[in-house]
């Protein structure tokens, strides 16, 4: 399953988005209705929701590592939710880094697993369930923020400051999910990535209407020794211009480019490509650590090029290193008052 955002849905509304408009119109008033009057299930545990306006790549997953780091810190047992985007399997699932593949469980999960319990599920509500019976205190969702079906103590939607909303146009004329002022509505807070200014206005907007904001960065983790190598970058997410950039800032020279769609999977021509051109030019490969995790656990072709690869990591940095835990204490918070008023209404 490959998610790949037409071009023009980021550079100014063009005839192509106007042409849309009426049919955003109808999935704007849709995914709004649904936003306004859907029934939310309530858990028993904090639920901080990382999501975005956008369709596409902002950081969430980064994002949502750092908060479970954050909570591990506090003593507390972070689980993750994600729907498993990109993978095949739809039944609710725990899902397991050493055993479990990509195009099973989706990319993002297995990234996810690394750092925490985690569980994908078609249905949200219950993939919660199943993360609190496996023993979570702290539940934090990678994605769901529209899908309007679990009570959020918490919702931090992550914009990113070159990219910002795009065209502003909803789907399909444009990247965003739902009317903004709505979407706001539900919004705890936002959050900044880099330091572009396409989420200035956005974040303007969120501040009229008393919604704080907090700014990160993404950064390196590694790579030092890349800088002044000669390399071929490949990358199938959301934003491949994004890695590429993280690669020039570590000092590497890409020689070479290659951009696939967001959660797509090589085909053998392709590898062969990466492979012949890496060979050829004598050039290191390198990827994201997304990009690695859906060649791991293959034979063949792709095994060969996960042998050669060299993944970037890198891992969202808050301004405010206290910002996480504060995320997270207001989430307590909230979920403490979200359980006070259901035992009052149901006694």
């Amino acid at each position: 399953m490959v998610s790949e955002a037409p071009p023009f849905w980021w550079t100014k509304a063009d005839w192509r988005a106007w042409t849309l408009y009426p049919i955003s119109f109808l999935y704007g008033r849709i995914s709004g209705y649904r936003m306004v009057n859907a029934r939310r299930a309530s858990v028993p545990v904090p639920v901080i929701c990382v999501g975005n306006f956008t369709v596409g790549g902002a950081g969430k997953t980064p994002t949502a590592i750092a908060i479970a780091r954050a909570a591990k810190a506090k003593g507390l047992t972070p689980g993750f939710l994600s729907r498993g985007y990109g993978g095949s399997l739809d039944v609710t699932t725990v899902v397991d880094a050493g055993h479990h593949r990509a195009v099973a469980v989706g990319d993002e999960p297995l990234l996810l697993a690394r750092e925490a319990l985690t569980v994908i599920s078609r249905r949200r509500v219950e993939g919660a369930k199943r993360l609190v019976k496996e023993g979570a205190d702290l539940i934090i969702m990678d994605d769901g923020f529209q899908s309007a079906r679990l009570a959020i103590d918490y919702a931090l939607l992550v914009i990113d400051a070159t990219r910002g909303l795009g065209n502003g146009h909803i789907v399909p004329g444009g990247p965003v999910r739902a009317p903004i002022k709505l979407q706001l509505r539900y919004a705890t807070a936002l959050l900044k990535v880099g330091a572009g200014a396409a989420a200035d206005q956005i974040v303007r907007i969120a501040a009229r209407a008393a919604k704080p904001y907090f700014t990160a960065s993404v950064t390196v983790s590694d790579g030092a020794d890349l800088k002044g190598r000669r390399v071929l970058a490949f990358a199938g997410i959301a934003d491949p211009s994004k890695f590429f950039r993280t690669v020039d800032e570590i000092g590497a020279e890409t020689v070479a480019r290659r951009s696939f769609g967001d959660h797509e999977h090589l085909t053998d021509d392709e590898i062969d490509d990466i492979l012949e051109t890496a060979a050829r030019d004598d050039l290191q490969i390198v990827t994201t650590s997304k990009d690695f995790v859906r060649l791991a656990g293959h034979h063949g072709k792709a095994e060969t090029l996960a042998s050669k690869c060299r993944v970037i990591e890198v891992e969202m940095t808050f301004e405010d290193h206290l910002a996480p835990g504060l995320i997270i204490d207001r989430a307590v918070d909230a979920c403490r008052e979200r359980r006070l008023k259901e035992m009052a209404a149901a006694g």
